[in-house]
């Protein structure tokens, strides 16, 4: 028997439940609340929006629309395996090409909560573009978790940074929003995953953020910095991918700060970006701490980065808990 455990830090109050009995229920709620209306689902190809995806699937078949926004901000690659895995599936997927709208957008803006709020915004105005041309679709679903929800202010919780998927404008232009996943942590997610029978690769996949990279790039996003900072992640997360599963953080990634310095290559003064490496280790990702990884793979990995991507010619490696810091930067 699957179980699991949903805890509010203000409300210690343990719920267990199997996780069949918590699907039954929301699927009945979901039922309820859209009928045989349509939905959109912003389909990241993260745990979260993967596991909505295929709640929503079991409770609405043939109801559900499927939109990946590629925003400019994905990882390496990401855009591409996201769309191979899930335009095979029985849902209707549609990618969006849509990284010059955002990185327009983003031209000129450092302030982090200001981005956060304008990629928020683009994705909600993507929506509703293109459920005008899907014709009837009511309700707009969003894989909102409980942290996602404590860290926005929310819910009577105190406002640690804005998350895209509560910040939401005013007039979202959709009837209602679906969030079946809003009162569960992580862990608890990826659990209700694994009953609905995703793949293990997929619901053991570390979170990234719904503003993507955007909230990795310190200062002003430009095409540069994103294509630089691809580069050096693919690295750090090649690199500790070959940990042993049980030795690897629960969210490891690169961050590009805002600064240059100097430094020397070719025998010749130079003046170029630091990359920063995040690892992270929690259980709910409220609380967490900084993963105390080997100095033969930092290393490695600061060897890789300021050989390998251009531009680069330092890397530090952050040792904050989170309290006092955030998993991310921004």
């Amino acid at each position: 028997m699957q179980l699991f455990c949903s805890l509010q830090r203000d409300r210690p109050l343990c719920v267990v439940r199997k996780m069949k009995d918590f699907i039954k229920q929301q699927i009945a709620e979901i039922q309820a609340q859209v009928g045989k209306r349509g939905v959109l689902l912003g389909l990241s190809g993260g745990v979260d929006s993967s596991v909505c995806a295929a709640l929503i699937e079991q409770a609405l078949p043939g109801q559900l629309h499927c939109i990946f926004v590629d925003h400019g901000l994905m990882r390496k690659n990401e855009g591409d395996e996201i769309a191979a895995v899930f335009s095979k599936k029985n849902l209707n997927f549609i990618r969006v090409n849509a990284q010059e709208r955002f990185l327009s957008r983003l031209a000129g803006v450092t302030d982090p909560e200001a981005k956060r709020k304008i990629i928020g915004e683009e994705f909600i105005r993507v929506f509703e573009e293109e459920a005008a041309k899907l014709g009837s679709v009511d309700f707009l679903a969003q894989g909102t978790i409980y942290p996602d929800v404590a860290e926005s202010g929310s819910d009577g919780h105190k406002k640690v940074k804005s998350h895209h998927n509560v910040a939401l404008p005013d007039d979202i232009g959709f009837a209602g929003l679906v969030e079946p996943l809003r009162s569960l942590y992580k862990e608890d997610v990826r659990a209700v995953g694994r009953e609905l029978g995703l793949p293990e690769a997929l619901v053991a996949r570390q979170p990234f953020p719904g503003p993507g990279i955007g909230v990795r790039i310190l200062g002003e996003i430009t095409r540069e910095k994103c294509d630089l900072l691809r580069e050096a992640d693919a690295i750090v997360r090649e690199e500790i991918d070959k940990l042993p599963t049980e030795s690897r953080p629960s969210q490891y990634f690169a961050i590009l700060p805002d600064l240059l310095t100097v430094g020397v290559r070719n025998s010749e003064r130079c003046y170029e970006h630091i990359i920063a490496v995040r690892a992270v280790s929690t259980r709910d990702f409220v609380t967490g701490q900084y993963t105390r990884l080997s100095h033969k793979v930092l290393e490695v990995i600061a060897a890789r980065i300021t050989a390998e991507v251009a531009g680069v010619n330092r890397v530090v490696y952050d040792i904050t808990d989170k309290p006092p810091g955030t998993v991310e930067w921004e």
